[in-house]
């Protein structure tokens, strides 16, 4: 069994990273430098020589180890939750809603880091704000065009994109005109 040491500092989020995954120390320790020991089975964190987290050791690149116990008592409230259930409070907006927030989730690699955008979404369709109906078409064209994100589903809704693609489909196709090429001009 050969133990390595590095050095690493622990970022805003609580996480050190080791060889591309992220592990969690306690939310106290944000921007203090620490001493990594790990095996190819065991990551541990030590602070001034004291252990001050400990885990089993991942593989998989891009992800993130979280213990409960090193998150704020805010961020515990949100670790309760699951993605599913997420998902279930965007389905009382509408199934583009639904689909759109699972996709958000899928994209990140911890599904939890996507709550906030998914909630955000949600909210949108307080009746103050846009009402249901407009977030359910905001988020329908959202994944028409692959923009998953709370960002793209607001600059939709604020410029009334939405609605913009009902009145193209109410148009219907273009009409017979002398300067419509049509499709037989390309063969």
């Amino acid at each position: 069994m050969v133990r390595c040491t590095q050095k690493a500092r622990v970022n805003i989020d609580y996480h050190v990273e080791l060889e591309g995954h992220w592990y969690s120390v306690p939310y106290g320790l944000v921007g203090k430098e620490v001493e990594l020991r790990h095996t190819e089975a065991c990551v541990e964190v030590f602070l001034a020589g004291r252990r001050v987290a400990s885990h089993v050791r991942s593989q998989q690149r891009g992800r993130f180890t979280t213990q409960a116990e090193h998150m704020p008592a805010s961020h515990r409230q949100h670790a309760e939750w699951t993605p599913s259930r997420v998902v279930q409070w965007a389905q009382s907006v509408g199934p583009a809603c639904a689909q759109l927030v699972e996709e958000l989730m899928k994209r990140r690699p911890h599904p939890q880091q996507g709550f906030r955008s998914a909630l955000g979404i949600i909210r949108l369709a307080d009746k103050e704000k846009y009402g249901t109906q407009r977030v359910e078409k905001a988020c329908a064209r959202a994944l028409r065009h692959r923009a998953y994100s709370y960002k793209s589903v607001a600059a939709i809704l604020q410029h009334h994109l939405e609605e913009a693609d009902e009145a193209r489909e109410q148009k219907g196709p273009l009409p017979e005109h002398q300067n419509v090429r049509g499709a037989n001009y390309y063969h």
